[in-house]
């Protein structure tokens, strides 16, 4: 495995970072999670984008441009050759001292890695998910933007300690008003007499880019939906529940609190997004590859 750390390609057994770095001293720094797809990195610049705009929030400084970026995150997927991966992009603040000043920390270390990874049983995605709901409160926007996304995922951590105490692989995550924010890795929806329905991001909500996948695929196929207030008597009652994320991909629930989710079967409109879903990536596929040949027929 080769990790690219600072502009360079390293092996793992090198890529290591200071114990001074805010990152790990305070969690300081942001992250994205993509997706490769047969050798395309899907939604690549969108999730550039949002950690270019999570880091801007937290006043951090990315030593690199967008495009250095989105080459160097291609790059490091070819450099591994997985046609098929998870890649994790983590900016942090960088070395400084055991302060929080952030002034101190001169220069922020970038590190890329391509792996596998693997959120839930390939059961669940054939027969649905349970899920319970944690006593951990999403932090407030008021305290921190939901939209950053940030190292520092201890609160998700707590309410993930929860639902594996519970006997889940996963919980929903309660706003300080009682709502549905999101779950611990995932963005929820529910489907109510037809129409797709999901926390706004004002709910404590990440602007997750599958979430964002699924509101294209609504549109697309002529299915309503609307962002809202989500209470939990909202999700017991619905006749559809799913979680989106880029590594869990769109996951059904059937179960939540101990109450069935309609028949406590995935359901036809859930099934109806998954298809959509792989339809897409196809489509992202040839459509990266249409640009790329764009691109060398440009060069020459």
């Amino acid at each position: 495995m080769l990790i690219y750390l600072d502009g360079k390609l390293v092996p793992r057994s090198e890529a290591t970072v200071s114990v001074f770095d805010h990152g790990f001293l305070y969690g300081d720094g942001v992250f994205e999670g993509i997706r490769v797809y047969e050798g395309n990195v899907f939604r690549l610049p969108e999730h550039v984008d949002r950690l270019y705009e999570s880091a801007r929030t937290i006043g951090l400084h990315i030593p690199m441009e967008r495009a250095e970026m989105i080459e160097a995150v291609r790059g490091t997927v070819a450099a591994n050759e997985k046609t098929d991966a998870y890649v994790r992009v983590v900016v942090s603040r960088g070395p400084g001292d055991l302060g929080i000043d952030p002034t101190k920390c001169r220069k922020a270390t970038v590190v890329i890695i391509v792996d596998s990874i693997s959120i839930y049983p390939r059961e669940v995605y054939d027969y649905g998910l349970e899920l319970v709901t944690s006593s951990v409160r999403r932090i407030p926007a008021e305290s921190l933007d939901p939209r950053v996304k940030s190292l520092n995922y201890l609160n998700n951590i707590l309410a993930r300690l929860e639902a594996t105490n519970a006997g889940c692989v996963e919980a929903i995550m309660l706003n300080h008003q009682g709502l549905v924010a999101e779950c611990t890795g995932d963005n929820i929806f529910i489907v109510k007499h037809g129409r797709l329905e999901t926390p706004a991001l004002t709910q404590g909500a990440l602007a997750g880019i599958t979430r964002q996948v699924v509101i294209e695929i609504a549109h697309a196929v002529g299915v309503p939906w609307r962002e809202t207030e989500l209470a939990l008597h909202d999700v017991y009652n619905a006749d559809e529940c799913f979680l989106t994320g880029t590594a869990a991909e769109i996951v059904p629930v059937v179960t939540v609190d101990g109450r069935t989710i309609a028949d406590g079967r995935p359901g036809p409109l859930t099934r109806l997004i998954v298809a959509e879903f792989r339809r897409v990536r196809v489509v992202d596929r040839a459509c990266a590859r249409y640009a790329g040949e764009e691109l060398v027929a440009e060069r020459t």
